[in-house]
């Protein structure tokens, strides 16, 4: 543990488009601002090769080369940007303390969360693989069903999420295909006769994936396998959706925020407020309905705004 103490007007915890968004509104209003960007820098989008529904860039970007701009505009406005991610807090005091990789200790007037979600997968060599290509394999089908159009599609979950996803991606696709590894849906049952009346969405219950297939390059096919007779299938697809969830990286709050039942942060609503004084909330950490890069950046905006104001107030 480090000896000495660093006091932070402003801690941003985490990075993507909400921390780095609450960044730039942060040091503009000379709240000198320090944004760890924890253990994936740039968060979730890192990992998206195109991203064509974020305004302003009229011939897309890819979520990479968005993180850095974001980065860099912070950057440009006197944001200090660090490597680290936060491993301890104690927000029981009017100073909140935060603890950095294990032994570095800040003592912060504000706190704004950015630490996001992350998609859960199936974990299959062949999902990985494709996923790492940066195409064909995909957790958000906002975000990515376009480049599926007229094309045909595989989504694997048995949620809300994973229903709204189907029914999104049938208004895109030829054809989706939707896999339901247990014997009934998980999802309420307006979503689900939402889907079962969707002409082109064939529902496969009891089904597991097994392997999706290609030529190391791009998808062609997904394996599965009906666990009622044993029998395995290949669907023809050139993409595969996973909706089975998300895990809010929220875990090291816990004893001082309010979580709900799946571990999101609750927020005052029409706020970024949590139930801590001076600690404030953006992007995936809170949401899980909307889960765009736009809609982060609009929270990591308000997280600026609320914590100015609540600094305001203590003077």
């Amino acid at each position: 543990m480090s000896d000495t103490i660093e006091k932070i007007k402003c801690l941003i915890i985490g990075s993507g488009p909400a921390g780095y968004t609450a960044a730039i509104y942060a040091a503009r209003a000379n709240m000198n601002p320090v944004l760890y960007q924890g253990m994936q820098p740039g968060g979730q989008l890192t990992t998206t090769n195109e991203v064509e529904n974020f305004p302003g860039y009229v011939d897309g970007v890819t979520g990479p080369e968005m993180m850095v701009q974001l980065q860099e505009q912070a950057k440009r406005f006197g944001a200090d940007i660090r490597d680290g991610w936060a491993t301890k807090v104690d927000f029981s005091g009017d100073i909140h303390k935060v603890w950095i990789n294990d032994t570095i200790e800040l003592h912060c007037e504000t706190v704004i969360i950015s630490t996001g979600a992350t998609a859960k997968y199936l974990g299959l060599p062949s999902e990985q693989h494709y996923l790492n290509m940066g195409g064909g394999v995909s957790a958000c089908a906002v975000c990515d069903g376009f480049f599926y159009r007229n094309q045909e599609v595989v989504i694997v979950g048995a949620g809300d999420s994973a229903c709204e996803e189907a029914h999104y991606l049938s208004k895109l696709c030829k054809k989706v295909t939707m896999l339901v590894r247990s014997e009934k849906f998980r999802a309420s049952k307006i979503m689900e006769e939402r889907v079962r009346k969707t002409e082109n969405i064939e529902i496969l219950m009891n089904h597991d994936t097994v392997e999706v297939l290609g030529d190391s390059n791009v998808v062609h096919a997904i394996k599965a396998l009906n666990k009622t007779t044993g029998e395995t299938i290949e669907i023809p697809a050139t993409g595969f959706f996973v909706a089975i969830g998300h895990k809010p990286n929220t875990d090291i709050f816990k004893d001082y925020i309010t979580l709900d039942e799946t571990g999101y942060i609750v927020n005052t609503p029409g706020t970024s407020n949590t139930n801590v004084a001076g600690v404030f909330v953006a992007g995936d950490a809170a949401d899980h309905v909307y889960r765009q890069a736009i809609t982060a950046a609009g929270t990591g905006c308000m997280a600026a705004l609320d914590a100015e104001r609540y600094l305001a107030s203590k003077e």
